[in-house]
């Protein structure tokens, strides 16, 4: 039954859902693309349950957590990061991870998590969010251009031993002036 999407704030009871949903929606969305070996060694030394912990645990970062009533739906972390060197100045957040579960792309939960991530931006008097997106992910790019997103500059990935290239994509945000 659709209860409708919410987002919520993980906490720490929400580790196991988390790291299962990290892998699951990674998964889907990169191993038609990338070797098998290179999934797992990417898979096995970011989605850990140690390392999401210390992730959680990191001041300046927030999980967000949608649900259609009970299933999860999707994700998205924001967080506090060392910028880019394109980006010198004004205060920034970066959106890490915005993932949906297959079932759910194109059904608005990428974004209601999308408009979470701006309103908490928001709150924070944020002047701009930024993201890496994989050069040869369309559909990812499509949408962050939707939603206001522009490219600034690129940087390498590294998907287990095969080095890539991401997109990085900055939102400028209406911040009140702070008085």
């Amino acid at each position: 039954m659709n209860e409708g999407i919410s987002v919520r704030t993980c906490n720490a009871a929400d580790l196991d859902t988390l790291l299962s949903i990290s892998i699951k929606t990674f998964r889907d969305s990169f191993d038609e693309f990338n070797s098998p070996e290179n999934m797992l060694l990417y898979i096995n030394k970011t989605f850990t349950r140690k390392g999401i912990e210390r992730e959680m645990e990191q001041p300046g970062t927030v999980f967000l957590l949608a649900f259609d009533g009970r299933k999860t739906a999707g994700y998205a972390k924001i967080k506090a990061s060392e910028n880019p060197q394109e980006l010198t100045t004004g205060s920034f957040l970066e959106i890490e991870r915005l993932y949906v579960q297959k079932a759910y792309i194109g059904k608005r939960v990428g974004y209601i998590l999308m408009q979470t991530c701006l309103a908490y931006a928001e709150k924070k008097k944020c002047e701009r969010l930024w993201l890496g997106v994989w050069e040869n992910n369309t559909r990812a790019i499509a949408f962050y251009e939707k939603h206001g997103f522009k490219k600034f500059g690129q940087h390498e990935f590294i998907l287990g031993n095969d080095v890539q290239t991401d997109w990085l994509m900055e939102k400028k945000l209406k911040v009140e002036s702070r008085k």
